[in-house]
């Protein structure tokens, strides 16, 4: 990496890739810090939510051509399939879930697994195999700045997950139902003692979530196309994340998402590792993260009651 612009061109990279990363890994988090389980799922609702977002798009554009109405187009796509993946988050926690609650921690986790194996497959009988190519709603010629390359793909991810995160934390953090979630995260008994609706806060946490990941996978099909297991990479590396940002704490996924993005970008270009050995870095860092400081950056480290 020889000079300036070649720097801030994998930092500008790395951000749009930890972009994604953190807004899938809120979803994770979230789940985590009221449930205390990870919803090994996730990854399937944001596949479900970019074939969503595919075929909504492509019914409602017609021959339309690159503007400001296939724009509008687009994000009510992006709309509409953020409501069905949050509506399809809230019913796999009813169905697969909630019936477990005071199970052992290993029950859900097994349950998440075998649902997220039924999602795919699911997509895989009904669409098929074949990866579908989710076309561009503008045209994604590069802008140049000097020597720094930027496309509106890349402006159009880094603005749509900057807003989103921005929208959660203050949604998390100044409204009411923003307290409900933060108090059912401390103590869901003493939550629902003070009044609060534990099933509602819940529900709404898996929709949040399934939202924010349908959106992620409607920014990632655009360039790397829809198929069945998608998410399946895509989900780990976002679990990751929120595991270096400290799982359960929504500011460490957003931290540990961005991180992680650059780290895998900038290991590719200064270290030379292999494009196709890419998605090691992140295991890496998830084991170094596990040995130095396993609660993650952000995380408190929690103790067992007896």
């Amino acid at each position: 990496m020889g000079s300036i612009s070649e720097f801030f061109q994998h930092f500008l990279n790395g951000l749009t890739l930890g972009g994604i990363y953190a807004l899938i890994a809120l979803g994770y988090t979230m789940v985590y810090g009221i449930l205390k389980f990870i919803n090994f799922a996730h990854g399937e609702i944001l596949m479900i939510g970019a074939y969503s977002g595919l075929f909504l798009f492509d019914y409602f554009r017609g021959d339309l051509p690159y503007g400001p109405l296939l724009m509008i187009v687009f994000f009510v796509a992006m709309l509409i399939s953020m409501v069905i993946s949050a509506v399809l988050g809230m019913s796999i926690e009813k169905i697969a879930y909630k019936p477990l609650r005071k199970a052992t921690r290993l029950a859900p986790l097994l349950s998440a697994i075998g649902v997220s194996f039924i999602l795919s497959n699911l997509a895989a009988f009904f669409w098929g195999t074949k990866s579908r190519k989710f076309d561009y709603p503008f045209d994604n010629t590069a802008y140049k700045i000097g020597d720094v390359a930027i496309t509106p793909h890349q402006i159009l991810i880094l603005v749509v997950s900057f807003l989103m995160m921005v929208a959660l934390k203050l949604y998390i953090d100044r409204t009411r139902m923003g307290k409900a979630m933060r108090a059912t995260s401390l103590d869901q008994d003493v939550a629902a003692l003070m009044g609060i609706n534990v099933n509602q806060v819940i529900s709404l946490t898996f929709a949040i979530g399934s939202a924010l990941a349908a959106t992620a996978g409607i920014l990632i099909a655009l360039d790397f196309k829809v198929y069945p297991t998608m998410g399946a990479m895509a989900g780990l590396k976002a679990f990751v994340a929120a595991v270096v940002g400290g799982i359960g704490n929504i500011t460490g996924a957003m931290i540990g998402g961005i991180l992680l993005g650059l780290l895998e970008t900038f290991g590719v270009a200064v270290l030379g590792i292999p494009q196709g050995l890419k998605d090691t870095i992140a295991f890496g860092v998830l084991i170094l993260i596990l040995l130095v400081k396993p609660e993650g950056l952000l995380g408190k480290a929690e103790r067992e009651k007896v």
